[in-house]
C-alpha cells in the first residue's frame, strides 16, 4: 500500500510564491518518475512539471522561469516552488508519481490533490 498526499496550496497575492510538498508513503522501494499537474475550473488537466527516470526536468511553457520542481529521493518527498504568481495559475495542484513498491509493483498514484488560488 502506498500513499501520495500534497500540501502547501493556499491564496496568495499575483506576484507572490507557493511551494507545494508532495510526500510519498507506504512499502515504497523507489520512486522513478514523479510531477507535478494543475486543473483549473472547465479545463483539462495538464501538466505542469515533470522528473523523467533520467532525473530530468520538464516544464509547461507557461511556467517556465517561475517554477522548479525538485525532489529528495531519501524522504520520498517531491516540492513544487511557485514564483511570480499569476491569476491563470489559479487551479488544484496534483502530484503523480510512479511509485515501485517493496513487492515490485510499479503503482501509478494520484494525491488527492491542493487547491492554489491567486488574486489579482
Amino acid at each position: 500500500q502506498v500513499r501520495l498526499a500534497e500540501s502547501g496550496g493556499g491564496l496568495v497575492q499575483a506576484g507572490g510564491s507557493l511551494r507545494l510538498s508532495c510526500a510519498a508513503s507506504g512499502s515504497i522501494h523507489s520512486i522513478p518518475t514523479v510531477a507535478w499537474y494543475r486543473q483549473a475550473p472547465g479545463n483539462q488537466r495538464e501538466l505542469v512539471a515533470s522528473f523523467t527516470s533520467a532525473d530530468n526536468v520538464n516544464y509547461a511553457e507557461s511556467v517556465k522561469g517561475r517554477f522548479t520542481i525538485s525532489k529528495d529521493n531519501a524522504k520520498n518527498m517531491a516540492y513544487l516552488q511557485m514564483n511570480s504568481l499569476t491569476p491563470e495559475d489559479t487551479a488544484v495542484y496534483y502530484c503523480n508519481a510512479r511509485i515501485l513498491s517493496t513487492s515490485m509493483s510499479l503503482i501509478d498514484k494520484w494525491g488527492q490533490g491542493t487547491q492554489v488560488t491567486v488574486s489579482s
